[in-house]
């Protein structure tokens, strides 16, 4: 009997789980352990649902600077996923994980001794995000013919704690070209916390309720200083800023934004967000506003590009998708194609497209991957912990196609 196949889109924010199938869609788990400031009790992952205070959190999380140094916690992580999310026996299980670009081979190491030596998974296979990304259907994506594979694709995939531009030709990746960014959503999160408690509320300990603001209320501006001219604007000719209805968790646990023609209720406590909303997303784009010593996205994607081979740059900018959660952010799509319109020569034709999901779309590739694969493809990609016990890490370096 063949195995089931669990992929793991093991994300530093979220977990992307589920067992590969045509009609089933990953479950999202956030890949933290909570605990409450006023309730003394830790939440793993999905458990955060069932917490009725969000107020003042304290996040474990198992990545540092988008590496996985914490091992203890992040075990504690997929001992929940696996048995109540996914609900597998490893052991009569195949997997299908992800790991960062340029990930450090100990800690590589770690991901092969966990995965076969704790969990006893029967045959495993560790690859990077962007590369799974190319399974999906990208004809349909730029309005090409369906089932059209371009023979360059660059993948720009901005998560929590950073930004990776991976160039591919022919499906496999040109590590020349890859750019990493430490720019993401936690950085965001950060500066809009800080932000906020220096002009309104002390919000330091808030960055849960922060990070939802910074999902609710944040933009990418097509026009940096004519948004800031409206901001200075008094009334309602100021269409910009929004009032955030902050939860008491006692009446109300759901945060709302505000519509500022809408009558006030004076039990309400509201924070106001004007330039923070398109301001703090302009870090993506603008590092140096807050000091960083790093290009922006549109200038790192032609960093990558002009890395390769000068045959495939006008190929390169034809195939831009955008993938990870700040591909959520209104207006992140517009806002690259134009700054990189300002750029590239006009000879070249630039396409830019984000997924219906940015978040899941890997996982939706690795789906696409286990469906099309053949039993010969089977044995030459994933390892099976015979062969892990037998030689080790080292028959996982020559199967696995990472950077």
């Amino acid at each position: 009997m063949t195995p089931p196949t669990l992929i793991l889109d093991n994300g530093a924010s979220t977990i992307k789980v589920g067992i590969a199938s045509n009609d089933v869609l990953p479950k999202c788990v956030p890949n933290a352990i909570y605990r409450g400031k006023h309730v003394k009790k830790s939440y793993i992952g999905d458990e955060i649902a069932d917490c009725t205070d969000l107020s003042s959190l304290y996040y474990r999380i198992p990545f540092e600077r988008g590496i996985l140094t914490n091992w203890k916690l992040e075990k504690n992580i997929w001992d929940r996923v696996f048995q109540h999310t996914a609900q597998i026996e490893p052991s009569e299980t195949r997997l299908l994980v992800t790991e960062p670009c340029f990930n450090l081979p100990q800690i590589q190491d770690s991901y092969d001794q966990i995965i076969f030596e704790e969990y006893n998974f029967s045959s495993c296979c560790r690859t990077i995000a962007p590369a799974l990304c190319l399974f999906n259907e990208i004809g349909g994506l730029f309005n090409d013919k369906l089932g059209s594979i371009p023979d360059c694709t660059l993948i720009v995939d901005s998560g929590y704690s950073f930004t990776h531009i991976v160039p591919f030709l022919r499906g496999k990746p040109i590590a020349v070209g890859v750019k990493r960014l430490n720019v993401g959503g936690k950085l965001l999160t950060n500066h809009l916390k800080e932000t906020v408690s220096f002009r309104s509320y002390d919000m330091m300990e808030e960055t849960y309720i922060i990070n939802d603001v910074k999902e609710k209320c944040c933009f990418m501006s097509k026009d940096v200083y004519k948004d800031l001219e409206i901001c200075k604007k008094p009334g309602l000719k100021n269409t910009i800023v929004q009032d955030y209805v902050l939860p008491d968790f006692i009446n109300t646990t759901q945060a709302q934004v505000k519509s500022r023609s809408s009558s006030a209720n004076q039990h309400e406590q509201i924070l106001t967000v004007n330039n923070e909303r398109f301001m703090v997303p302009e870090i993506l784009m603008h590092p140096s506003d807050i000091g960083m010593d790093q290009a922006g996205i549109p200038e790192a994607i032609i960093q990558s590009v002009h890395a390769c081979d000068p045959d495939i740059h006008g190929l390169l900018y034809t195939n831009i998708i955008l993938v990870g959660g700040n591909a959520n952010i209104p207006g992140y799509m517009d806002r690259i194609k134009h700054d990189l319109r300002q750029f590239v020569p006009s000879e070249y034709e630039i396409r830019v497209v984000t997924p219906i999901d940015p978040v899941t779309f890997a996982w939706e590739g690795g789906q696409r991957f286990m469906a099309s694969i053949t039993k010969s493809e089977l044995k030459d990609t994933f390892v099976e912990r015979k062969e892990y016990l037998e030689f080790g890490s080292n028959i996982c370096k020559r199967k696995f196609n990472t950077l």
